[in-house]
């Protein structure tokens, strides 16, 4: 490499870097103005400056506006929204914390990057800094987007475990005669130890409940709200319980066992795929040795008797 060549590629990636952290501060900038037009024009609003009622510093609070312009310019759908809720993140300094990860995320990796210029002894310095500099911007704006959708997935598969047994105590609390609304606020008072993540969403149902909402929007905003099917089967067997009327015990006894019936062919697609996968495993490395245990010695006496005939 020439060194009009290399010192081209170090230039070009100092500049990607300084780039990355330019766009940053000015998010930052431009975020902290955003917020003080806000504030005079709709002091009580929620939103950008609602962070600063939370008990942070003002570093903090700049820091998760910067993430939350972040967001806007990468999602322009509204999903992080919707992955905060399935991921139980609905407390001002839950999100404080996570936006304010979203800003400080491009800094951490425009820091590497200029670490890695300054320490690592390895060929063709120039085109990895190039290459490390542009991978640090796209991570920068879309790893935080997958590790919120790990996040969400994970719980909307421990709330998804949850469901049968949510399913059993309704059937037995609406049995001893319960309402609907007595049953949930009944499983919210003594249920949290054994439905740790579904109380959570029940408890916040109640509390909308309480302030006067109606049930069948309540359940429906929940359902919507957490995306696992299988609770949104029994939220919509209770809504049109308490819209139409009428027994409730056999509708939610035949989505139970819906529900059950969906769990037993999930597993056995599970056991499927797991099969393939130990056949593959089995093949390469089970296969190989079994061959050679079995023909490996007919093998040796085979050669054994060839040689024998040569020398004859």
């Amino acid at each position: 490499m020439t060194p009009v060549l290399f010192a081209s590629l170090v230039a070009g990636a100092i500049l990607i870097a300084l780039f990355g952290v330019g766009v940053v501060a000015i998010l930052l900038l431009r975020a902290r103005a955003e917020s003080h037009i806000r504030q005079r024009l709709a002091p009580e609003a929620g939103g950008l400056e609602a962070f600063e009622d939370t008990p942070s510093t003002p570093l903090l609070a700049s820091m998760a506006r910067g993430g939350r312009v972040m967001e806007g310019i990468v999602d322009t759908e509204g999903e992080s929204g919707r992955l905060l809720l399935q991921a139980g993140w609905r407390r001002a300094d839950q999100r404080v914390l996570w936006y304010a990860f979203q800003a400080a995320l491009p800094v951490l990796l425009a820091a590497l990057v200029l670490v890695f210029w300054a320490f690592a002894q390895v060929p063709n310095k120039g085109i990895m800094l190039l290459l490390f500099s542009f991978a640090a911007i796209v991570l920068a704006f879309l790893l935080p987007r997958w590790i919120l959708r790990g996040v969400a997935a994970s719980r909307q598969r421990r709330i998804k475990s949850e469901v049968p047994l949510f399913l059993h105590l309704l059937v037995l609390l609406f049995e001893a005669g319960l309402s609907s609304r007595q049953a949930l606020a009944s499983l919210v008072r003594e249920g949290r130890g054994v439905l740790p993540e579904l109380g959570l969403e029940l408890e916040l149902l109640i509390r909308q409940l309480d302030a006067g909402a109606d049930i069948a929007e309540a359940l429906k905003n929940l359902s919507e709200s957490v995306a696992v099917e299988d609770l949104s089967t029994v939220l919509a067997v209770l809504r049109q319980v308490d819209r139409y009327g009428g027994e409730v015990r056999e509708p939610l006894l035949e989505a139970l066992g819906v529900i059950e019936e969906r769990r037993s062919l999930d597993l056995r697609e599970r056991v499927n795929l797991l099969s393939g996968r130990m056949t593959v495993v089995m093949v390469m490395f089970f296969f190989p040795a079994l061959l050679v245990f079995v023909a490996g010695p007919a093998f040796l006496a085979l050669i054994r008797a060839l040689g024998e005939v040569n020398v004859r």
